[in-house]
């Protein structure tokens, strides 16, 4: 049976205390996905390595086994690397069967240390996709690990796992872990082991704000003071036909100690979701203003106002609108399924992360990559308007190839994105000028990561591309991995990590 605290007080107690000493996260981790709050693909690290071979392990750290499919990107922070998988196969022989997995390993080895095992959600598969585990990249602060669960939960845990004892508030680990495709409130729970993860509290997003993800849970949490800001994952149904919670929110506010929900937006999202909500929230100042952006599943872009204090108990707020921009003014804009698999006309949607940078917020937009047009666009906006700014505010457009699942990368004026049209762009941050692009030999989901002089990016098709940073096109290396890549890589302390669907390499000069 899990083991239980004695006390409840004494739980909250101790909670309050690991939150007020918490273990410092080091310069050098990279602690959620993307650099800072601001989402933008880059890293200062140096010193990394240009060229690294998987056969003979020359600049090879270390490599570690995921599950048979990894759609997440790693996160490393306190010593420790977090990756989202699935259960296949199980590290625990007592899980059988598919879930999905969210791996602790320690980040000098990549010794396995513990892991968060998540039941599917089902019965229907389109809730939560057949073998992508996880696909969330969690966030860390200090002792803190926050990460959205394949089922749609936000769960907070504590980064030690259960070394330290099973901390509360949140005791059922046990129950957590039994329930099941067929389980239900009254499951034989598990035995909770050394090896488990260690839940502190637990938000059900599609229980409490009554939402219905589609395929998969996808968000990676935006840390901002006391909050957490989290995308619902709210989308279209197994049919791809209809809407079935038109009135749930897309984005909603949770505060960090406790799980409490307290603001979310009203902009009614909901009704115009071509397929579903996978694109997280970023965060910049305008003018001495906070603001939250973020990319609903409508195809546009909203600005809200970042949440100051958190509203009384028994409250939520409305997050405040600052202004909303439409990429694609004039695609369909209602009873938008009728459009489903039309290669020519059809919505955009969103599924990279906008990013702020010099007051302004670059994203790429397009048709859906199954059921949309074959249109992609690159668009830069000016932050700094207010309103309905969707003539205003663009500064400028570049066409992408097909579709696009990329959040872009900017440094030295220069932004990088990467499509599914295995294209990769080098582009004028001011104007949106090409200065040079490359033709993969396969499409790219994941994102550029712009780091040491380098761009890095892999590929569907298992290649592992190195640029040289800058204007002119020079290509480093490349490496052919044992699996196709759908993540983007990480720098982190001197090494880098790319994550395949099989396996995690911590990539180091010198290395063997």
């Amino acid at each position: 049976m899990a083991r239980r605290c004695k006390d409840q007080r004494l739980c909250i107690l101790g909670l309050f205390f690991v939150l007020a000493f918490v273990s410092a996260v080091r310069a050098g981790d990279r602690a959620q996905w993307q650099e800072k709050l601001t989402r933008n693909g880059i890293s200062d690290e140096t010193g990394l390595a240009d060229s690294f071979d998987v056969d003979s392990g020359e600049n090879i750290k270390w490599t570690a086994q995921l599950g048979s499919e990894t759609w997440a990107t790693p996160v490393i922070a306190g010593g420790r690397v977090y990756m989202g998988t699935n259960g296949d196969p199980p590290r625990d022989p007592r899980y059988e069967g598919d879930r999905g997995i969210l791996l602790c390993l320690d980040e000098k080895t990549g010794k396995f240390l513990w892991q968060l095992m998540v039941p599917k959600l089902g019965p229907d598969m389109y809730l939560d996709w057949p073998r992508a585990g996880i696909v969330s990249p969690p966030s860390v602060e200090g002792d803190m690990v926050y990460v959205v669960s394949n089922r749609g939960e936000v769960i907070c845990l504590d980064a030690r796992g259960q070394s330290n004892g099973n901390d509360g508030p949140y005791t059922d680990e046990g129950v957590h872990l039994a329930i099941g495709n067929k389980g239900g409130p009254d499951v034989e729970p598990f035995e909770v082991t050394d090896i488990d993860a260690d839940i502190i509290w637990i938000f059900d997003i599609p229980k409490q704000v009554d939402t219905w993800p589609h395929d998969a849970a996808h968000s990676s949490i935006l840390i901002d003071g006391d909050f957490l800001y989290v995308n619902t994952s709210n989308g279209i149904d197994n049919q791809h036909r209809n809407i079935n919670r038109p009135d749930a929110p897309s984005l909603i506010v949770l505060e960090k100690k406790t799980g409490r929900l307290v603001a979310m937006d009203d902009e009614g999202i909901g009704k115009n979701i071509f397929h579903s909500t996978w694109s997280s929230p970023a965060l910049g100042v305008v003018n001495g203003r906070k603001l939250i952006f973020f990319a609903g599943g409508d195809g546009i872009m909203y600005a809200f106002d970042a949440i100051k204090t958190a509203p009384p108990r028994g409250k939520v707020e409305k997050l405040n609108r600052v202004w909303r921009f439409d990429p694609d003014p004039t695609a369909p804009k209602e009873n938008v399924q009728q459009y489903l698999r039309n290669r020519k006309v059809s919505p955009s949607n969103i599924k990279g992360m906008p990013v702020f940078h010099n007051n302004r917020v670059y994203v790429a937009h397009g048709g859906d990559i199954w059921w949309g047009k074959h249109e992609a666009w690159l668009k830069c906006i000016d932050a700094t308007k207010t309103g309905e700014i969707t003539q205003s505010g663009l500064v400028w457009s570049c066409d992408l190839s097909r579709h696009c699942c990329s959040t872009p990368s900017i440094r030295d004026g220069l932004v990088y994105i990467a499509d599914c049209g295995k294209m990769i762009r080098c582009l004028d941050a001011e104007t949106g000028e090409v200065y040079w692009s490359h033709k993969a030999k396969g499409d790219m989901w994941g994102s550029t990561l712009v780091a040491d002089g380098k761009v890095f990016i892999g590929t569907r098709r298992g290649e592992f591309l190195i640029f040289a940073e800058g204007k002119q096109k020079k290509l480093i290396s490349t490496t052919k991995l044992d699996s196709p890549m759908a993540a983007t890589p990480v720098a982190a302390n001197g090494v880098l990590y790319v994550a395949s669907m099989h396996k995690l390499y911590a990539i180091q000069k010198s290395q063997k």
